[in-house]
């Protein structure tokens, strides 16, 4: 946990209901500050004085959109908003400090979830790998990219901590899925967002947003890119899982 926020400063953030609002949007999908004052219904400028604060505990982060520079995508900083979450609870109880497993997702439908970049060769291939792992067969999972081209070696490695391998996947555009329905389609990078088609099904369109680590010209700060997106990947799809085991309640 961040010294400057302590585990009563952190519950207190957390208790403001505008903040609230402002972390659960979060916790599904990266968003910009007017969809975040479109979400909420309150004014631009009450949500960014809130997103400061969320921004200074560490809770949210704030990144430029590769799409257009100008755009600014928030998000939740997963691994910093657990820590302060079960310190916050070790503070009260020992007891309450343990991270906890997810539970197995009751029996149901598989839902079908396909991931989408520009090149479907690196993000979109490492959430699908992923997901995969985790969600186990209460998920049917898929990748594709608008400008599809060849998975990165980077991945392998950066999926490798996880014991997670990409077994015989490959790139592939989205023309193949046409016709096909999805119960949520996510987008990993913000070009491809901006041209994501629309599916048929329940198509709930999540935005996670990654820089592209290839665009890093040093070899060993690339494969480090590729390692923390990774983590990230991992950790919010876990919550992702749970997201989807509760609505399935």
């Amino acid at each position: 946990m961040s010294p400057s926020v302590a585990p009563l400063d952190f519950f207190k953030l957390l208790a403001h209901e505008l903040r609230w609002q402002i972390i659960q949007g979060l916790a599904l999908s990266d968003l910009r500050v007017n969809e975040l004052v479109s979400m909420t219904g309150e004014p631009m400028n009450l949500v960014s004085y809130h997103l400061r604060m969320l921004r200074n505990a560490g809770v949210v982060v704030a990144r430029r959109s590769d799409a257009d520079r100008r755009d600014v995508y928030y998000g939740l900083d997963m691994n910093s908003l657990r820590e302060m979450y079960f310190e916050g609870g070790q503070a009260i109880h020992i007891s309450l400090g343990a991270t906890p497993h997810p539970l197995p997702l009751q029996q149901a439908p598989p839902t079908r979830v396909l991931f989408v970049c520009t090149h479907n060769s690196a993000r979109s291939q490492m959430a699908e790998a992923l997901l995969r792992a985790r969600g186990g067969i209460s998920f049917e999972v898929f990748s594709a990219g608008n400008q599809p081209s060849n998975i990165r070696p980077e991945v392998t490695p950066a999926l490798a901590p996880f014991g997670v391998a990409l077994n015989g996947q490959y790139s592939k555009p989205l023309t193949v899925f046409s016709g096909q329905a999805f119960d949520y389609v996510i987008t990993v990078c913000d070009t491809a967002r901006e041209v994501c088609p629309t599916f048929e099904g329940r198509n709930q369109k999540l935005h996670w947003g990654y820089a592209d680590p290839t665009n890093i010209a040093d070899d060993a700060q690339r494969q480090t890119a590729f390692t923390d997106i990774a983590e990230q990947l991992h950790q919010r799809i876990l919550l992702f899982i749970q997201n989807v085991q509760h609505d399935h309640s």
